[in-house]
């Protein structure tokens, strides 16, 4: 496994749009219609990866404590899933549901969303206000696997608190690191 950091996406810059099939019920899934009314948060993150593996637990409890304060969250998965079948589409569906997401788990298969978003690794994470402008982008928090850092959540937390309560980011924004993404 690689150590991929983030490639850090200019802070201001406006979220990509995009129409992606929502692996968990097949339906079809744009970010205008699937935006949070305070926020979102995309992820992009797949099955196999041991960094989400460790974070998953945290990803489905950030998304149910934000969900009432108007924050939508989105995962994408960009791999390549010919070459790694453990990410097909299907197999997305079986960890969303084992793992009790509640936001949309989309397969952008042609990996051009992956593009538009800049994504280097899995997982790898984003924070845009309600104009769909960025305010964070990089780690969960600072555990990885084996590190005996918990996994708590607090850089992502903390840059969505701020959002909320509109105050400025002032902490050092960290890359996220993780495997990097499985391009075809």
């Amino acid at each position: 496994m690689a150590l991929t950091p983030s490639n850090m996406l200019p802070l201001g810059t406006i979220a990509p749009e995009f129409n992606l099939i929502n692996t968990i019920d097949d339906s079809m899934v744009s970010l205008s219609e699937a935006k949070g009314l305070h926020g979102t948060v995309i992820m992009f993150i797949c099955n196999h990866c041991p960094f989400v593996k460790h974070i998953n637990s945290e990803l489905s409890q950030l998304a149910k404590d934000y969900i009432t304060k108007g924050i939508n969250c989105i995962a994408i998965f960009s791999n390549d899933a010919v070459n790694y079948p453990e990410d097909a589409p299907s197999k997305m569906k079986m960890n969303a549901l084992e793992q009790g997401f509640i936001f949309p788990y989309l397969y952008d298969e042609n990996q051009d969303v992956a593009k538009a978003y800049d994504a280097a690794c899995t997982p790898d994470f984003y924070v845009f206000d309600t104009d769909l402008k960025l305010v964070y982008r990089g780690q969960l928090d600072s555990s990885r696997p084996g590190n005996g850092i918990p996994v708590t959540g607090e850089d992502l937390r903390l840059a969505i608190d701020n959002m909320l309560n509109k105050t400025i980011q002032i902490t050092n924004q960290k890359p996220s690191i993780g495997c990097n993404i499985k391009w075809k």
